[in-house]
């Protein structure tokens, strides 16, 4: 094999090398967003479905601040098996790419060349170990009434992207605009 392509291979490994460890640690990333919803049903109606379907999914109830409205929830997010699978897959895939480049690139590393691959397991122990952390909700509700006399609740979250949507899926709740 030409040096141009040996070269250009190498380089195009390390690449994807550093890509593989960026992705790993971006699947521990803190997503938490804000966003406001509105709702026709009243407030108290609400705040009872938001204190039943946050205990339904393994969160309890941390603070309750009155002169913000505001309750904080907390729970512990687990991991997924799946993800974890597949983060390793990943790295014994590239820790494979990276021994095949060595064994043709350096021919007297070709004994040792393939111990990376043992180190590949790391990378869902990482995951796992990272992404089971606690999660926080808060939720900020107001009522409003509005020109037509018709009452709507103004509602507040702060929490992880996945959990938002999964609150939209499950109550009816519309995005503020």
């Amino acid at each position: 094999m030409g040096v141009p392509v040996l070269s250009s291979t190498v380089f195009l490994t390390v690449l994807m090398l550093i890509g593989l460890v960026f992705f790993i640690r971006a699947s521990v990333k803190d997503r938490t967003q804000a966003l406001s919803f509105t709702s026709e049903q009243p407030e108290a109606s609400l705040a009872s479905q938001l204190q039943q379907y946050f205990t339904q999914r393994a969160y309890r109830v941390t603070t309750v601040d009155s002169e913000k409205d505001q309750i904080t929830f907390e729970g512990i997010v687990r991991p997924s098996v799946f993800l974890a699978i597949f983060l390793v897959m990943l790295a014994i895939v590239g820790t494979l790419c990276l021994s095949l480049i060595l064994v043709i690139s350096v021919p007297s590393l070709s004994k040792g060349a393939f111990v990376p691959i043992i180190f590949s397991p790391f990378a869902g122990l990482f995951y796992w170990q990272k992404a089971k952390r606690p999660e926080k909700v808060v939720l900020k509700l107001e009522a409003s009434s509005t020109e037509l006399s018709t009452s709507q609740s103004f509602l507040t979250v702060i929490a992880h992207r996945d959990e938002l949507l999964a609150l939209q899926r499950a109550l009816p709740l519309k995005l503020a605009e």
